[in-house]
């Protein structure tokens, strides 16, 4: 079945939008004679990024490798819904923290790990808990991992090619005002952000339908996604910068509403996000 709300050819617009800034922006390097010496960086960074992003997302979260002894319903859930999708069984992990959340993470299917916080565990029945982990192996699936990675990778290259423009300007044939170029020096970071920002979301949504279709239980995702927001209230994560940089990773915003503003939120609003899933419910003859 297509995707109602076209997340994808969401994700496609928002990325032309994150490299015309990037061309728009290099342009003003000194002529754009060095855009490619940036392009070179962002491309190396996507990679170390990519390649290492399930040992950096593991280590942010002090999560350790767990045994099907150990998580036999976490095992269970994941293998039926692995095989149901045709794909391999992931690496599974357990971070010791109570704030409730859970992420997936890795290169690829056969290069993933799914990790549930010991408070989400806590907090969710065996039903919302599998809706949960089925989102999270959409993720996977999706290779949303490349795509955050690249997103990423293009907002840094943007805020450093802004940052050579105060010290380089534009080419001498054709100075821009410096004003100007001043103000795009700051305002090109914050505008590469609010994209990569976006694209973060606009995938959130598409798990979230991805992963109830795997599932066929759209409303406890919704359910589940409700009270992690409540458990975030009472047990957030620090926003310390390792957990910030792997928070784009998690099913739901791990800090305190207060603590991140929401334009520059990783997660859409938890509200949108169960209306839409009611909506697929309705789709599918479901009430509750």
């Amino acid at each position: 079945m297509p995707h109602r709300h076209y997340n994808g050819l969401k994700t496609t617009l928002l990325f032309a939008a994150i490299w015309v800034l990037l061309l728009g922006v290099g342009s003003l390097v000194a002529g754009g004679r060095f855009i490619w010496l940036f392009a070179l960086l962002g491309v190396g960074t996507t990679f170390y990024g990519y390649w290492n992003s399930a040992t950096l997302a593991i280590k942010s979260m002090q999560a350790y490798p767990v045994t099907e002894a150990q998580a036999p319903g976490m095992y269970r859930v994941v293998r039926e819904l692995s095989s149901a999708a045709g794909k391999p069984m992931p690496q599974l992990y357990i971070s010791p923290t109570q704030a409730p959340n859970a992420f997936a993470t890795g290169r690829n299917p056969t290069n993933a790990a799914v990790c549930c916080t010991e408070g989400i565990l806590q907090l969710l029945d065996e039903r919302e808990l599998r809706a949960v982990l089925g989102h999270e192996l959409m993720h996977v699936y999706n290779r949303d991992i490349l795509t955050s990675s690249v997103a990423a990778a293009l907002a840094g290259v943007i805020t450093a090619v802004a940052q050579m423009m105060l010290f380089f300007g534009g080419g001498d044939e054709d100075r821009p005002n410096p004003l100007a170029l001043l103000a795009m020096s700051f305002l090109a970071p914050v505008a590469a952000s609010l994209i990569q920002m976006a694209i973060s979301r606009t995938r959130e949504f598409d798990a979230d339908e991805d992963g109830s279709r795997l599932t066929g239980d759209p409303l406890a995702l919704a359910s589940a996604l409700r009270k992690i927001e409540a458990g975030v209230q009472q047990a957030p994560l620090a926003p310390t910068p390792k957990v910030v940089n792997a928070s784009h990773m998690m099913i739901a915003n791990p800090f305190r509403a207060q603590d991140v503003s929401r334009m520059f939120s990783t997660h859409p609003p938890t509200a949108e996000r169960v209306l839409r899933l009611q909506e697929q419910a309705r789709q599918l003859g479901q009430r509750g």
